[in-house]
Order: structure tokens, then sequence, then C-alpha cells
């Protein structure tokens, strides 16, 4: 039998510069989602290019 695993959904709602990207990062980085050999940027969930280019989450995404 396969092994149970514990999910567990969340929601990050918060004010405008409060600090949602950044909390989301560190959630991802201490879930160990990415490999050891993968590089982290920042911003994970910033993938447009306006987005990045002005540092804010302007759409809103999921991930699992």
């Amino acid at each position: 039998m396969k092994e149970k695993q514990k999910i567990i959904n969340i929601a990050v709602i918060a004010h405008v510069d409060a600090g949602k990207s950044t909390l989301v990062d560190a959630l991802l980085a201490q879930s160990q989602v990415f490999r050891d050999n993968e590089q982290i940027v920042d911003c994970v969930m910033d993938s447009d290019a306006i987005e990045r280019e002005r540092g804010i989450t302007i759409y809103s995404k999921n991930c699992s």
C-alpha cells in the first residue's frame, strides 16, 4: 500500500505590498518543492514580464 500523504491547502490574501510573494517563496522553499540542484529565483509566482519589471504581483496564481 502507498503511504498516505498529508495535503494542506492554504490561501494567501493580504493588502498591497504586504509581502505575499515573499511569503509564498518561503513556503515553497520550506516545503522542499525545489530540487537540490535547482536555482531558486525570487518571486517565483511573478511570471509575467510586467510583474518582473515592476516588482509587483498583478495576476492571481495557484501552485501545487
